[in-house]
């Protein structure tokens, strides 16, 4: 009776919690918000992940690993995201506010810790197909649980899904060794991205075009000033103006000599008078 009254009052207090936690802004698509994660936590992780899962769930994000250390005592690492990818710090506090009381009820942990709710990160784990999907091309880390043709341990690029096996053409591949690996999804444990300038530089394209899209949708994106738009305007026709270049020396002809100078003048006055010039030859 008292785990059942223990368990209502959870819900009631989860349900209040969720309705006063402003949740994430923008469309969301349903479908890639409840797909569901591949790779998952053993042990005390699976039983904060059961709890969490849910919550995050309904203000819109998505779970993407539990993590339990001994950090700091006892520390217990959230990782979350929106359905696209991103995360903002916003999205953070929104979550710790809204899971905080859930957790403290459901006491998932016989010991006392610390939250901590964080962003997957610029080399994130991969825990869903969706996730194989869009990081294709990428250098990833793979450990397997079940082991893969002797090995559980792979390094190399991620060449998409194909069914339930993530492709993988292994850097590390000896001669004589096929490089290409066909891994099932489900046997994977932990698969990470490897920190690369193509990927950090991918990642901020991502960070700069979902700030853009947040902006628009919250209606901050300010227009610009009148001034602004009149510099723009006055540019927009300066790059319409015909381009006008200066002549080429070289292929122009050249003007005629004038004729009414003062050395023609002396010389029709000589004429006239019948005077010889004699500078000038017979």
């Amino acid at each position: 009776m008292q785990a059942q009254a223990r368990h209502e009052q959870a819900s009631l207090r989860a349900n209040l919690t969720l309705d006063m936690t402003d949740p994430s802004s923008g469309f969301v698509d349903a479908e890639l918000l409840a797909e569901p994660r591949l790779v998952v936590e053993p042990g005390v992780a699976a039983r904060v992940s059961a709890i969490a899962g849910p919550v995050l769930q309904q203000l819109g994000y998505r779970l993407v690993r539990i993590k339990i250390s001994g950090e700091a005592g006892c520390t217990v690492q959230i990782m979350a995201e929106r359905p696209d990818g991103s995360m903002q710090i916003e999205d953070c506090e929104a979550i710790s506010r809204a899971l905080s009381p859930v957790l403290d009820i459901a006491d998932p942990i016989e010991r006392a810790y610390r939250l901590e709710v964080s962003s997957p990160g610029i080399d994130r784990p991969l825990v869903r197909r969706s996730d194989f999907e869009r990081y294709a091309g990428h250098l990833v880390k793979v450990e397997m649980a079940v082991a893969h043709q002797g090995r559980k341990r792979f390094r190399g690029l991620l060449d998409g899904v194909e069914g339930d096996t993530v492709r993988l053409r292994r850097d590390d591949a000896k001669a004589g060794e096929e490089a290409d690996v066909l891994l099932t999804m489900e046997d994977i444990a932990e698969a990470r991205l490897v920190l690369t300038d193509e990927l950090i530089a991918e990642s901020m394209r991502r960070g700069k075009a979902a700030e853009r899209e947040l902006k628009r949708s919250l209606g901050l994106e300010p227009p610009p000033a009148p001034h602004a738009k009149e510099q723009a305007a006055k540019g927009a026709a300066a790059k319409t103006k015909p381009n006008k270049t200066k002549p080429n020396k070289s292929t122009t002809p050249k003007k005629p000599a004038p004729e009414n100078t003062k050395k023609h003048r002396l010389a029709a006055e000589r004429a006239r008078r019948g005077d010889t010039d004699l500078t000038e030859g017979d």
